[in-house]
């Protein structure tokens, strides 16, 4: 754990104020939701809560599975990260920061299909690697919320990422959407 030098009181009703700078930096934002940890030398952890996080093992086997019947790097993220991945792309994704235009598209509830047909594929990790040539995007809802995202994705400019694709995107998430709700 690393230490930042900032000692905060707990007030009369046993809340504590995280800084503005941790915020800002962990993408902490008011209302999301926080799990509390403690362990055995006394120590409280912080952990910004991830719904779909819980379906981290099952979201790894839905992306292989859309990765081998469709042959291009399949993808899961949460409002924050990349939570799961697979594919020729998988290494460079996989527990990444997502790009603000991911995070935009999914509290537009969007989807997006950019293919060999012109446009171009937002970018998909905050580390300013290069976009996609061609992307299918479709946003998880759970409960109304938008709490991810499930990508089809290709380096290829020549990639048939089309209708099909995006159908395959937006059935995979509503389906991890439904598994969120149930």
């Amino acid at each position: 754990m690393k230490a930042t030098g900032i000692v905060r009181r707990i007030d009369e009703l046993g809340r504590v104020v995280i800084p503005k700078e941790i915020r800002r930096t962990l993408r902490i934002r008011e209302g999301d939701p926080l799990e509390i940890f403690t362990d055995r030398e006394g120590e409280v952890i912080l952990k910004k809560y991830s719904p779909i996080g819980e379906l981290g093992d099952f979201a790894k086997e839905y992306a292989e599975s859309l990765q081998l019947a469709l042959g291009m790097t399949a993808a899961v993220c949460d409002k924050d990260t990349v939570i799961a991945a697979s594919g020729p792309c998988r290494k460079e994704l996989i527990d990444k920061p997502i790009h603000s235009d991911l995070e935009e598209l999914m509290d537009r509830r969007g989807k997006l299909c950019v293919g060999a047909d012109g446009g171009t594929a937002p970018h998909i990790t905050a580390d300013g690697a290069q976009p996609f040539a061609a992307a299918a995007i479709a946003t998880i809802i759970c409960a109304g919320d938008p709490i991810g995202a499930v990508m089809l994705l290709s380096r290829d400019e020549n990639a048939g990422i089309g209708r099909a694709e995006q159908k395959a995107a937006e059935t995979a998430a509503n389906f991890l959407g439904k598994q969120m709700e149930g």
